[in-house]
């Protein structure tokens, strides 16, 4: 077994979860299976209810298959006799799946979609399709015959020979909906999910993560801790910040603020709504409209367009006035709320919404100083992100995507440029081809999550293109107009994600500096709450923020709930600590670490909130 790929194993079971709902539900008419990166799916169709303990039977029936040594026959066929052999075991889903076979070469939709956008296709270059077959005694010459005794599949492969080489290692999670190839026209089918792994031992360990990752959960989180909400009344993919939140924000925008104009960049403020030509002239609507939301209104002259991006109107700031190449660079930074449309099934929490707040900045500088200003910008970035705690994360390259502006000779040189300040850096990186956006190449930093997927982070994006189509200039030092280059960059990116992936990596549990209550104080009886409210006034002097506890609770019941709200400290007050004029102070995650004096306390979480200490 140990020769064996995962990739194998995970494809093979999907079709053998497939063979265990086939043998429940005759009338059953089968999407697509692939294999995933931790597991398997198969989306699927019936008429008949299924039963609350689904996914616990077909587990079980999948095991008894795998005892049963069922073999993987692999079959080659004509695409037009696989057509009505799909259609004699009513199977609609894959006899659309071997047209677009036949007619474009492939059943991946992102190629077909591409190719209809070219007006091409692959007509008549592929004529076979790659059967696969799983059964006991499987005759590739009766198998309409043999129907109910077999499942077959549409499958390039590979799998194993016979299903008693799989391993047992492997979990139904998942009953969900899920849209015939992703798309929205398409048929809602149902979703069976799962995951496997080479032995027990990981499965179990991934168990464990994912146990792990579910207490980790910002949407969960979020309620817990009182910090964000998102409702059908509002909107979908709009989020509200509460006040607990709200704190949280607040401290990283300071912070991100403090960090910008200390190097350079000045703080601008711009609408949410333009007329539609500035979107004309960026290119957006040419390129981007899809992402965008309809025109919103017009009068008799104009008609308005919500924002998806800044850009357009730090270039019309920039543009406002001549530049002199003497007052190069010029860094403009917004805390900008931008809105783009998502489907509602890929809205997720924080991290993936319809408005969002994008910590962009605009760099508008001459082409000798291009190269220091990517350097400082990658610098910035990963100082913000180490500031966070956030060390784990990848590097891309994105370079130029099929769907660009502008010439292949600038796009080479503005790829040079970015390569070379990552090789100055010292960034370890790859390349993603195509990835880069419309208008310019970028940098683009990744950061990875408890369960190991990747969130798009800071970006660096360059940018010879908008210069053209805005015209914008400086007049150079021999009194010359020259063209602007433009660099657009995020070094947090959207403040949303980043605030979900901060709940997840912390757990709710934050840094001092960034907790929405940084002091619980409990005093042990009401007649200490006089004491209590004298030093809380005390602490809120030094801008320290506070949970008074005075309800009439036993202590062990308030400092449950104190932990449970996460607070990093807690001072109890009994009539010792009011006798002395000191606190008795709990951490978090430590327990009781001595008593204080209230001068001795402040000074102790002064030093760690100046020097934003984060403890793992």
């Amino acid at each position: 077994m140990s020769s064996l790929k995962i990739e194998t194993v995970r494809h093979s079971l999907a079709h053998v979860m497939a063979y265990a709902l086939k043998s429940r539900f005759s009338d059953i008419q089968f999407g697509v299976g692939p294999s995933t990166d931790t597991g398997f799916y198969y989306d699927f169709k019936t008429t008949k209810k299924l039963p609350d303990d689904i996914l616990e039977v077909i587990e079980e029936d999948m095991k008894e298959i795998i005892n049963q040594g069922l073999k993987f026959v692999k079959y080659e066929i004509e695409i037009k006799e696989a057509i009505k052999l799909f259609r004699s075991l009513d199977q609609p889903y894959k006899v659309e799946l071997l047209k677009d076979l036949e007619k474009y070469g492939t059943t991946n939709q992102n190629e077909i979609n591409e190719l209809k956008e070219a007006k091409k296709d692959n007509k008549g270059k592929v004529t076979t399709a790659t059967l696969y077959i799983l059964g006991k005694d499987v005759d590739v010459d009766n198998l309409k015959k043999q129907k109910n005794d077999i499942f077959i599949d549409l499958c390039k492969g590979p799998h194993v020979r016979n299903t008693n080489m799989l391993p047992t290692s492997f979990k139904l999670l998942n009953l969900s909906g899920a849209y015939f190839r992703g798309t929205e026209e398409n048929d809602m089918l149902t979703r069976i999910s799962g995951v496997s792994f080479l032995n027990d031992d990981e499965l179990k360990d991934y168990l464990l993560l994912l146990k792990e990752a579910e207490e980790r959960d910002h949407r969960k989180l979020g309620s817990k801790l009182d910090l964000f909400s998102n409702n059908e009344n509002v909107g979908l993919g709009l989020i509200l910040w509460h006040p607990n939140g709200a704190v949280i924000r607040n401290e990283i925008e300071n912070f991100w603020k403090k960090e910008h104009v200390k190097r350079g960049y000045e703080l601008i403020y711009t609408p949410h709504i333009a007329n539609l030509k500035l979107w004309e002239c960026s290119g957006h609507l040419g390129h981007y409209k899809e992402s965008m939301y309809a025109p919103i209104m017009q009068d008799e002259n104009e008609t308005f367009q919500i924002k998806p991006m800044n850009c357009p109107f730090h270039i019309e700031i920039f543009k406002s006035q001549i530049r002199s190449y003497k007052d190069l660079p010029i860094r403009y930074a917004e805390l900008g709320t931008v809105y783009r449309y998502e489907k509602s099934g890929q809205l997720h929490g924080l991290t993936r919404v319809r408005g969002f707040t994008q910590d962009d900045s605009h760099i508008f500088c001459a082409m000798e100083n291009l190269e220091e200003e990517i350097i400082d910008v990658l610098k910035l970035a990963k100082f913000m992100l180490l500031s966070f705690g956030m060390k784990d994360y990848k590097v891309f390259l994105s370079t130029r995507p099929k769907d660009y502006i502008g010439e292949v000779k600038m796009w080479k040189q503005a790829e040079e440029i970015l390569e070379k300040a990552l090789k100055k850096t010292d960034t370890l990186y790859e390349v993603a081809k195509g990835d880069g956006a419309f208008y310019g190449p970028k940098i683009d930093i990744s950061v990875k999550d408890f369960l190991g997927k990747y969130w798009q982070g800071p970006t660096i994006q360059l940018d010879f293109n908008l210069a053209d189509r805005f015209d914008i200039n400086y007049v150079n030092a021999n009194n010359e107009k020259e063209r602007v280059v433009m660099v657009h960059r995020t070094v947090l990116g959207s403040m949303e994600r980043f605030m979900g992936c901060l709940i997840e990596k912390y757990k709710g549990a934050f840094p001092l500096w960034l907790a929405p209550k940084q002091v619980a104080i409990l005093p042990i009886s009401e007649g200490n709450v006089e004491y209590a409210l004298k030093v809380k006034e005390e602490l809120e002097e030094k801008d320290v923020r506070i949970l008074l506890m005075d309800e009439n609770e036993t202590l062990g019941k308030k400092i449950r709930k104190a932990e449970m709200l996460k607070i990093p400290y807690v001072l109890v007050l009994g009539k010792k600590e009011e006798e002395s004029h000191v606190v008795s102070v709990r951490e978090r995650g430590v327990g009781d670490v001595g008593i204080f004096s209230v001068k001795d306390f402040l000074e102790k979480i002064d030093d760690e909130i100046k020097h934003k200490i984060i403890k793992e």
